[in-house]
């Protein structure tokens, strides 16, 4: 059975379908996900980000075109829809957290730095990628996230955020080298701490 289109299954869930909006979830649900954890980090609440989102969708009625001529491009409107609005919403988050943290600067940032080696040589590739990728700039952060996590193309991704694909492309290049150029050492801090033992043991 072919699968419905999601301007089929908005129409079959305003009809009174619940099953049709718990279809649009599951579709989407992962990629959402990704891309709000990827943009606010594995501590925030990107869960209710995205939870809200559904929310959303479910309040407002988004104009998808007609089931009987929606194309390639229908499913992919809804896409953009649910990312942009993801986008936005952490957004907001992180401009709330920079006024925070701008009012908390008497705050020592010692203690933090203390406790990353420790972080680094327990942590794993992954959860030293997504913690670098933290530090990027927020517009670096966002677009290797939709490229990285979300795994969009430069078309969606000019889509989500406005910016032109050239734009997107300069800033996936740009956030793909300082994220080498900071993981290098500390992958090699990593490698070190694994092979220590035997280092240690030479003569």
């Amino acid at each position: 059975m072919t699968e419905r289109r999601d301007a089929q299954l908005l129409e079959a869930w305003r009809g009174g379908d619940p099953g049709a909006f718990t279809e649009l979830v599951r579709r989407y649900q992962d990629p959402l996900l990704r891309h709000a954890r990827g943009l606010l980090g594995m501590g925030a609440s990107y869960e209710d980000v995205v939870q809200e989102v559904f929310l959303k969708l479910a309040r407002d009625r988004v104009a998808l075109p007609a089931a009987g001529s929606e194309s390639h491009s229908g499913g992919w409107q809804l896409s953009a829809w649910l990312h942009t609005v993801t986008r936005n919403a952490c957004m907001d988050i992180i401009r709330s957290e920079t006024r925070r943290r701008r009012r908390e600067q008497d705050v020592a940032p010692l203690e933090a730095t203390q406790g990353g080696q420790q972080g680094v040589e327990e942590a794993d590739t992954r959860t030293l990628v997504e913690r670098e990728i933290q530090k990027l700039p927020v517009d670096q952060r966002e677009v290797l996230v939709l490229r990285l996590l979300a795994e969009r193309s430069y078309r969606e991704i000019s889509e989500i955020t406005g910016r032109k694909i050239g734009t997107v492309g300069w800033l996936v290049s740009e956030g793909l080298k300082t994220l080498s150029r900071n993981l290098a050492p500390l992958l090699q801090m990593e490698a070190g701490s694994r092979d220590g033992g035997t280092e240690l043991g030479v003569a």
